[in-house]
């Protein structure tokens, strides 16, 4: 099941999504009803599963478009129930066990009770039941192997009240590399589905590597004189006569207001000097005089040997690399290329 919430992580949901199930996708998993139904109007034919909260209001339109649910909550699955009847339809939903995250999922004592609820109950559909894994990118840790018995001891109970066993599924990314007993009949792939380490500790196979670069261009080129002022708060001043350039990218397109930025241009990293605005930044080229207006510059990615990468911003961030790729911002044109 790849994941493709939030605009595919930033890689644009659309193309990545008709990409993934010419590759042969069955399922893909998104966050809310309104991706999901994005996802059948371009033609996502496969299963599609709403792993987050759907609002009742909003269960025809996904029995209409044959969208799965996740239901989580005793009330949300009664909710879910009297929209079905009053419908008279049926609708297919994934129950979430809480393991041990402390998130979305229904306690462990109570989860027999919610599941057999749902099997007994004819508008409603055991599809599947899965759990999430809080720790699993931390592989040293205790918690996964406990959440991942929780969840067996979950199987075995459906087993022993003769509960259909639906499609089973735990492992995101880190699940899936680093606990393969985890796998079962499916996997959700996220982070590392878009070339992306899940964590430090966490490594990807070599042949594995990013999908995405981020670029713009060098659009301005001035000498500018010592003291003076550079960017909005003048937080910046140029100690001797200086070579500034502005880049066509800021905070409007998902680079933070953060002191430390840096981006390649000609393979050389430079540093962003002054407050990065909402549609341009400034570069310090002092030390590359051989750039010129409509250099190609790179914010995230690969340029003449040199790499700064998602988790390399994350660092300087204080962040993860989750967070800098899904907070792509969707105005910017994304442009698709087949290799390296």
């Amino acid at each position: 099941m790849p994941i493709v919430k939030a605009n595919a992580y930033g890689h644009g949901l659309e193309r990545v999504a008709l990409e993934l199930q010419s590759a042969g996708a069955k399922w893909f998993g998104v966050a809310r009803i309104e991706e999901a139904l994005f996802l059948r109007e371009i033609g996502i034919h496969s299963g599609i599963l709403v792993l987050g909260y759907t609002p009742p209001a909003r269960v025809a339109h996904a029995v209409n478009k044959d969208i799965s649910l996740t239901v989580y909550d005793c009330y949300v699955l009664k909710e879910y129930a009297a929209q079905a009847q009053g419908l008279q339809e049926i609708i297919k939903l994934h129950a979430k066990i809480d393991t041990g995250m402390g998130r979305l999922g229904i306690m462990l004592k109570e989860a027999t009770d919610f599941l057999k609820y749902i099997s007994d109950n004819e508008c409603l559909r055991l599809e599947g039941i899965f759990t999430h894994f809080a720790c699993a990118d931390e592989p040293d840790k205790d918690i996964t192997h406990m959440q991942i018995n929780n969840f067996n001891q979950i199987l075995k109970e459906i087993k022993k009240h003769g509960i259909a066993t639906p499609l089973i599924h735990c492992a995101n990314s880190a699940g899936a590399i680093n606990f393969p007993q985890a796998r079962f009949d499916m996997v959700r792939a996220g982070i590392a589905l878009y070339g992306h380490p899940p964590a430090q500790s966490t490594h990807l196979p070599s042949e594995i590597f990013p999908a995405i670069s981020w670029k713009t261009r060098l659009i301005s080129i001035k000498q500018l004189p010592a003291g003076y002022g550079v960017s909005y708060g003048h937080r910046y001043h140029t100690k001797q006569e200086e070579r500034i350039g502005v880049i066509a990218v800021g905070y409007g397109d998902g680079l933070r207001r953060r002191p430390g930025n840096q981006v390649l241009i000609r393979g050389k990293k430079v540093d962003i000097v002054g407050t990065v605005c909402m549609d341009q930044s400034m570069v310090q080229l002092d030390d590359l005089p051989e750039a010129q207006i409509g250099d190609e510059v790179v914010i995230m990615g690969r340029q003449n040997g040199a790499e700064i990468s998602a988790t390399d911003i994350a660092d300087q961030w204080e962040t993860i690399n989750y967070e800098i790729i899904c907070g792509l911002a969707a105005r910017m044109p994304r442009y698709y290329l087949n290799g390296k």
